[in-house]
């Protein structure tokens, strides 16, 4: 054997199990410590001289001890022509959280706009959808969809 095989085969036989022992522990671990999730989408549209984004995005997570915590963050805007966005973000009473973003750029019959809603129920789940859209006379419109969604798990 080589020094190279023998330095190898040292380190890798205590490294391996301690691997092993990180994936028998790790369920432990991961029920003691709570659990967490994240989640967020954004979508963009574009047509003629116009376009509109939005985004949103959340996470919760909750402590060994039980505790909660959760957050969200969306926005968006638009360009080209007349715009409009607006984004609010709402708790829903029990520490969740609602949130929505629209955007919207025209310019005549030519649109594009963007839609993100995003919700985090507290120490649960979070989703978050985005809808875009963009349209020029005399063509089909241009849609999409994006969903997204993770739960802590618990």
């Amino acid at each position: 054997m080589s020094i190279t095989e023998t330095i190898f085969s040292t380190v890798t036989k205590p490294a391996t199990a301690l691997a092993a022992l990180g994936l028998f522990l790790a369920p432990a671990l991961a029920q003691a410590q709570g659990g967490s999730a994240t989640a967020g989408s954004a979508g963009s549209a574009a047509s003629g001289g116009t376009s509109a984004s939005t985004v949103g995005t959340g996470g919760t997570s909750t402590g060994a001890n039980g505790a909660t915590g959760s957050s969200l963050a969306t926005g968006g805007g638009g360009a080209g022509g007349k715009t409009m966005d607006r984004s609010h973000v709402n708790e829903t009473g029990q520490g969740g959280l609602n949130g929505q973003s629209k955007a919207m750029a025209h310019d005549g019959g030519t649109f594009s706009k963007s839609q993100t809603k995003t919700k985090v129920r507290d120490g649960e789940s979070v989703e978050s959808r985005t809808k875009t859209m963009s349209h020029e006379p005399g063509s089909k419109p241009v849609k999409s969809t994006t969903t997204t969604g993770s739960t802590t798990g618990q």
